[in-house]
Formats: C-alpha cells, structure tokens, sequence
C-alpha cells in the first residue's frame, strides 16, 4: 500500500509540474502556443480549466501524502519492538569483567 500511494505521489507530482509549465504567465507561456491552433475552448476557459487542474492536483497531493504518514505509522511498530527486544536482552547480559574490581595499571619498571 505504502508502495502504491508513493507511485502516485511521483505521478501527481510530475502532472503538477506540467501543468504548472504549461499555464499562461504574464507575459505569455506554453499554452499561447496551444491556444491558437485550436479555439475549442478559448483562451480564457483553458486558463481556467487549467487553474482548477492545478488546485485538484495540489489537494490530491496533500491528501496522498496525510495517507503516506498514516500508513507508515502503523507499519513501524513491529520493527521498533525487535529493536527493543534487542535492547532488553543487552541490558540483560552478564558483563564479562565485575564491576566490583578496580582496574589493575600494569606496573611501570
């Protein structure tokens, strides 16, 4: 699942940028190319239709990335268990010198 909705956060992501490219700037961007070589919907209408695309593709965005983090949520605590598993037996290991003895400086001749 984690796989499938990070493939479509790419996928969105790429759609956003496009559309984004293709929007018309100021001083005019790649849709005045498009816009004349076919009037079926009019500059003004493909303008909005774009800005509408851009607002969907960036709320889907976010939706899929809130998704992202309540499915990774859930996957993470079997492997924070083995790690604490790990620890407790650690913890749990007799040291191999006793702490009880003082440390012993070789003698300096």
């Amino acid at each position: 699942m984690y796989l499938v909705l990070v493939i479509l956060i790419v996928l969105v992501c790429t759609l956003l940028g496009l559309i984004v490219l293709i929007q018309n700037p100021k001083g005019g961007g790649l849709s005045s190319n498009f816009s004349s070589s076919s009037q079926l919907m009019g500059v003004q209408k493909t303008g909005d239709f774009l800005e509408k695309g851009t607002w969907a593709l960036a709320i889907t965005l976010m939706v899929l990335s809130l998704a992202v983090n309540v499915v990774s949520k859930g996957g993470s605590g079997a492997t924070s268990s083995e790690y604490q598993e790990q620890v407790e037996k650690s913890l749990k290991a007799k040291p191999s010198v006793p702490a009880t003895q003082p440390l012993q400086i070789p003698a300096q001749k």
